[in-house]
């Protein structure tokens, strides 16, 4: 049985139930909130490990609390899953570009949500426990597997969890080329539902983020990407 908790944050009722009885049956814990303002609270007030948001919610947005919790340091960690109607390709770039994790569409199989909240916690736990010291430096930009910290000159640099998964990726093997989809199964794991648009977006935040390193980041026509063919020093 499985000691995780989970919060499912979603005004309908029906489909509310339905998630939490399948979610009761896995062995999880269940919070629950029918609206925005409600859910961002408890998000925040409740120690969860994951949380399965609705994007249309009375009140404040699921877009909204999902900006929210990824900008707070308290939950910017909590793994979120967006369970939503809206499938346009639009709303999955802004839900990825806004830090969530995962993305189900409705009407869903409550098999395949419950395997998504499954690889979700499975991928947090890989990456809590691997490269638990190692120190990536390229000059003055220095990455820190274990800390999940990137610095630039002394500076921490706000990344969200899948920018920071995308630069360490790319920096671990400098002069390797990726396309999008080996660059996605890398920071998602495998068979995470992406469009090339959204890989893109991730890119350009991070090279904004890293200013006069965006350099490093190269693209490669037609194919992806690549960090620049550098040896790095790593430190243990």
């Amino acid at each position: 049985m499985s000691e995780k908790t989970v919060l499912v944050i979603e005004d309908d009722n029906d489909i509310r139930e339905l998630i939490k009885y399948n979610l009761v049956r896995e062995g999880y814990r269940v919070a629950e909130a029918a609206h925005g303002e409600d859910g961002l609270t408890k998000a925040t007030s409740t120690p969860c490990d994951l949380i399965l948001l609705d994007l249309m919610l009375p009140g404040i947005s699921g877009l909204e609390i999902c900006r929210s919790l990824k900008t707070a340091p308290k939950t910017a960690g909590i793994p979120v899953i967006m369970v939503t109607a809206k499938g346009e390709e639009a709303d999955i770039v802004v839900g990825l570009e806004l830090g969530a994790d995962d993305y189900v569409v409705k009407p869903f199989s409550p098999k395949v949500l419950m395997s998504r909240v499954r690889a979700v916690l499975r991928r947090q736990r890989t990456s809590a426990d691997a490269t638990t010291g190692a120190t990536i430096r390229f000059d003055n930009l220095e990455i820190h597997a274990g800390k999940r910290e990137v610095l630039i000159d002394g500076k921490p640099i706000d990344l969200t969890y899948t920018e920071f998964q995308i630069l360490y990726f790319l920096a671990s093997r400098p002069g390797w080329v990726y396309t999008r989809y080996q660059i996605v199964d890398a920071a998602k794991g495998e068979g995470y539902p992406v469009t090339d648009r959204a890989v893109d977006v991730h890119i350009v935040s991070l090279r904004k983020k890293l200013g006069a390193y965006d350099r490093l980041i190269e693209t490669i026509r037609g194919v992806g990407y690549r960090f620049a063919d550098q040896t790095p020093e790593v430190e243990e």
